[in-house]
């Protein structure tokens, strides 16, 4: 395998995983830098063919001419898949599913508060009141129907936990592909299906999807009109997946049942945001708790990057000029 010009790293690692990295790397040279100095990471860019980075970068105005690929140290890369990055011809991959356990983790606990109303539970509580009935007859998850927004590592992960739980499990991705376990039945933009074939027959959308220039507010007034009335609303990916002054009409006009929100267009979210207000919206402050060996799974992700690309073959979790996010 062809060795790697130069590799610099701002990712605070242990001696062990260090090695581990130039091992990936087939003995190429590794800079180690503090994720905090920009300068020392600009001036390293200038001669370095990979980035392995804790922070994204904005490669406006940086001098990088023998810069082929940049590996981001966690999920999310709307802030580095900038059009201009893919026109350079620099490639772009991340960490997606070093915490798509704990993520589908999180979406089953807001399901499971919005379904038993955990919020009145908990003021009823506070207040010693003591109210058995539920006002608005909201049901057991058992029966009720789970629509994906995205298949990725998450959406994969949460099908099967939902499944156990006797939900039926419905999809939307934007490709054509074999149902993963779990899935009984796949929508798939490239066939031409719309979102709302989806959000008419669900009673909890879970939003997994990335955020890009084609999934930017694709929640919109018009996808909220389709979602069955009464259903419930969570989006544990990303803020601009949602329209949120449509969200909050949808809320008040109780169209939707309610929402469980871990990610916003703006963070932390603003204090003045109506959310913050609404009776029937669960709000987490974009942190779910990590697992025991997410850092592990994040390197093991990124060395095996390192002998893909070195091999020439696909790179995980690879971002196209089609995943763009110019906002």
């Amino acid at each position: 395998m062809p060795a790697i010009g130069r590799l610099i790293c701002t990712v605070d690692l242990d001696p062990a995983a260090r090695q581990a990295l130039r091992d990936a790397a087939g003995g190429a040279c590794c800079d180690f830098l503090d994720a905090r100095d920009r300068g020392a990471l600009h001036a390293a860019l200038a001669d370095a063919e990979v980035a392995y980075l804790a922070h994204d970068l904005d490669l406006r105005g940086v001098v990088a001419p023998a810069l082929r690929w940049i590996h981001l140290d966690h999920a999310g890369l709307e802030r580095s898949a900038r059009p201009e990055l893919f026109a350079r011809g620099i490639r772009l991959s991340g960490a997606a599913g070093r915490s798509a356990p704990a993520l589908a983790e999180h979406a089953l606990h807001f399901m499971l508060a919005l379904a038993y109303d955990v919020r009145r539970a908990l003021l009823d509580q506070l207040l010693h009141r003591w109210r058995p009935r539920h006002p608005d007859r909201r049901r057991a998850l058992h029966g009720q129907t789970l629509g994906l927004v995205g298949l990725g590592h998450t959406g994969r992960a949460l099908a099967p936990l939902a499944k156990a739980l006797g939900m039926r499990v419905i999809a939307y991705r934007r490709r054509v592909a074999p149902a993963p376990p779990g899935v009984d039945q796949v929508f798939a933009a490239d066939e031409g299906a719309p979102l709302h074939l989806l959000l008419r027959e669900s009673d909890f959308v879970v939003l997994a999807a990335t955020l890009s220039d084609a999934t930017h507010h694709m929640i919109d007034e018009a996808a909220l009109a389709a979602i069955r009335p009464g259903a419930f609303l969570i989006n544990v990916a990303r803020g601009g997946l949602v329209d949120e002054r449509a969200l909050v009409r949808a809320l008040r006009s109780r169209h939707l049942g309610g929402a469980a929100l871990d990610t916003f267009a703006v963070e932390p979210l603003p204090k003045t945001s109506p959310l913050w207000r609404l009776p029937n919206v669960l709000i987490t402050p974009h942190q779910t708790p990590p697992l025991p060996d997410k850092r592990a799974r994040a390197l093991a992700i990124a060395c095996d990057n390192l002998a893909r690309y070195r091999e020439g073959r696909p790179l995980i979790n690879e971002l196209t000029a089609a995943d763009a996010y110019s906002r």
